[in-house]
């Protein structure tokens, strides 16, 4: 027991505690918020989440604490070089949702999910995204000296484009974009040349038109007209999260406490306007001041890996949570269309919490081995 209690004590002195605190701080509160919901939210919201829901998000928090552990002890080096294994896997899952997806009670249509065990359900793009970040930062890593040669640009652009893709005919636009901001990210990161850049932005500004009429299905073009020409039916989700914006003025209505406004599928895509009704105008604040400080953490992290890999596996992180973050709250204050994208840790969803801590625990391999950290004896 004495062995128990020193190794972790000893881990506690060498991981990243202010990441840890962060982390498992926005995790409570979403915890509570879903409380909150259940007991004192609109009537239909209340029905919508149960105490099984509290308990999914509490012990996926739980499972994804204890595998972010899991992973920051290993060195982060060979967790790229695992690619073999963790990318045919991750692809595989994504493939078998066309074949055996299922939906959810809020997405009945939406067959993203495979079932599994105990009437849990998985989304398989969420692992993608983390399994992207990982080899996406080792295939920079290997081309990091000739990362400029058009070849290796055009390799670099096919492989962020397989996974957008492939997400994208699977229905789940909201990870597609969420890993599609990744790339960006990581590729401004890894310096390549501006003239691939902007020769990146022509290229897409000449195909919009091509992807509004050809590849762009109603529902998702509907979305963004809702923008500019605002329908009863297809901005209704955002109007009514304004509204309960709107109505927490300065200070809020507090979690525990009656009138809350109804907002579709409010414990996931629109929790921000959960936040905000709530707390305020100051809660709200604080809540992106947290995730702020979390983004902050991650590039500062960034900053001290001792390698190009490391470094790129802390910059996909970041934008990871940075990404989600601000499509998430864009949609909720009606600057953004509604595409389906978490907040990270505070909305429902088990896979989602799952893939942030998998992600923050692949941040806090590299922490944890550079320079100063618990394993390699430095």
């Amino acid at each position: 027991m004495k062995s128990l209690f020193r190794v972790i004590s000893h881990y506690i002195r060498h991981t990243d505690r202010w990441l840890w605190l962060l982390c498992l701080g926005l995790s409570a509160f979403s915890v509570v918020l879903l409380c909150g919901i259940h007991f004192y939210g609109s009537p239909v919201n209340a029905a919508s989440v149960g105490l099984r829901t509290i308990a999914v998000q509490a012990g996926a928090a739980v499972g994804g604490a204890a595998c972010a552990v899991f992973l920051s002890t290993f060195d982060y080096k060979t967790l790229g070089k695992l690619w073999k294994l963790h990318v045919p896997a991750a692809y595989g899952l994504v493939l078998l949702t066309f074949v055996i997806g299922v939906g959810t009670p809020e997405r009945p249509e939406d067959r993203s999910w495979l079932r599994m065990p105990g009437g849990m359900t998985l989304q398989p793009t969420e692992l993608l995204k983390i399994s992207f970040i990982l080899a996406f930062a080792y295939h920079l890593y290997i081309l990091r000296e000739q990362i400029n040669r058009p070849q290796n640009v055009l390799a670099l652009c096919l492989h962020g484009a397989a996974p957008v893709l492939l997400v994208h005919f699977q229905g789940d636009d909201g990870t597609a974009l969420a890993i599609a901001i990744i790339f960006i990210f990581m590729i401004f990161a890894a310096g390549v040349n501006w003239r691939y850049i902007l020769a990146a932005i022509a290229a897409a500004s000449a195909a919009a038109p091509l992807v509004w009429m050809h590849i762009m299905n109603d529902d998702q073009r509907g979305r963004i007209l809702a923008l500019f020409m605002p329908d009863a039916a297809l901005g209704y989700q955002q109007d009514q999260a304004r509204l309960a914006i709107g109505s927490g003025l300065v200070w809020g209505k507090g979690i525990f406490a009656d009138g809350h406004v109804y907002v579709p599928i409010i414990s996931s895509d629109f929790m921000f306007s959960f936040i905000a009704e709530s707390l305020g105008f100051v809660g709200s604040l604080a809540t992106i001041a947290a995730i702020i400080a979390l983004c902050c953490k991650l590039l500062h992290d960034a900053r001290l890996a001792e390698d190009t890999l490391g470094r790129q596996i802390c910059i996909g992180v970041f934008a990871m949570i940075a990404g989600q973050s601000i499509v998430n709250i864009g949609m909720n204050l009606t600057v953004l269309p509604v595409i389906g994208i978490t907040l990270p840790f505070l909305s429902y969803g088990g896979s989602s919490v799952l893939a942030s801590y998998l992600g923050i625990g692949i941040a806090l391999s590299v922490y944890m081995h550079s320079t100063k950290n618990l394993f390699s004896g430095n």
